[in-house]
């Protein structure tokens, strides 16, 4: 073994998060490749300690002697369901109904009134919730357009709503909340569309069966193929694409122009910009608000 060999080795097997189950280096880096090949997720050292408070317990439920082991196993074809497991685990879901509320106030204020007379002409109405969670994002949007008009349902008004993790999807589709996830939502909303259920024991917030009649929960890897016909009136993608690195940031604002319809809106994260030569297709309008200007692209007959 060369000098240059056994430095290396040393550096792989360097414990950058200590407990129960040491992870190495070699351990993260191999984590962070299949969760980037995976999910466009870019992981550095500097995540050791989130990794590991994720997945140890995992680890020690499986029956598996450390990080090595499973490694090994998510790395594997017959670690498929695990490996799935694995990007759940490390996905972020943090949400809240009404989160960066001026986006919701700009929905209802600039763009929902053109939307609604199209819908009351009988055309059509299409929104996107591009990383959905537990639904607090796509419910609000619902609930802003039921404000303006309250019967959308009967209209060609629809919301469609993704996630990479199906576990989350499940909570979204149910629809009911801990109380204090709707600290956010106000008193007179509140009483409107949500009610007071009881649920194995625990006390929850279940909102009305009309708000979900808007929406349709998709399982969906935005580094993957979109099974999308567009165009849509609005995207909704907000605090995801920060976890990518730049130059997938950039192909992701120009996959979004491309199934914008013309003068389309994008709402995207609080620490995120739209990037790259998609730079041209859009307006800044707002705060982290986005006009699609482009001459192409998004259409449908």
């Amino acid at each position: 073994m060369t000098l240059l060999q056994a430095t290396s080795r040393l550096h792989d097997d360097e414990v950058l998060a200590s407990g129960e189950y040491p992870l190495t280096r070699r351990d993260l880096n191999e984590i962070a490749a299949m969760i980037y090949s995976d999910a466009g997720i870019a992981l550095n050292d500097s995540k050791a300690s989130l990794v590991y408070s994720r997945l140890s317990k995992h680890i020690r439920a499986l029956g598996l002697r450390g990080f090595r082991e499973y490694c090994a196993l998510v790395s594997s074809p017959e670690g498929a369901t695990e490996r799935r497991e694995m990007l759940s685990h490390l996905t972020t879901n943090f949400t809240r109904f009404f989160r960066e509320n001026h986006h919701f106030e700009h929905l209802r204020d600039a763009v929902l009134p053109e939307l609604i007379g199209r819908a009351k002409s009988g055309g059509r109405v299409r929104i996107w919730s591009a990383a959905s969670s537990d639904g607090q994002e796509p419910y609000s949007i619902a609930l802003t357009v039921l404000q303006a008009l309250p019967n959308a349902a009967d209209y060609d008004f629809k919301i469609l709503a993704t996630d990479i993790d199906p576990k989350i999807l499940a909570v979204a589709r149910q629809g009911a909340y801990d109380e204090q996830a709707l600290e956010t939502v106000s008193p007179a909303m509140r009483k409107q569309w949500f009610r007071e259920v009881d649920i194995n024991g625990r006390r929850k917030f279940q909102i009305d069966d009309k708000v979900k009649r808007l929406i349709t929960y998709n399982e969906l890897n935005l580094m993957a193929q979109w099974p999308l016909k567009g165009p849509f009136d609005v995207i909704f993608c907000r605090n995801v694409v920060i976890y990518f690195d730049e130059p997938t940031q950039m192909r992701i604002w120009t996959r979004f122009a491309g199934l914008l319809a013309e003068g389309g809106h994008l709402y995207i994260g609080h620490s995120e910009r739209v990037s790259g030569e998609s730079k041209n297709l859009f307006d800044n309008i707002g705060i982290t608000a986005y006009r699609y200007i482009g001459k192409t692209g998004g259409r449908k007959a």
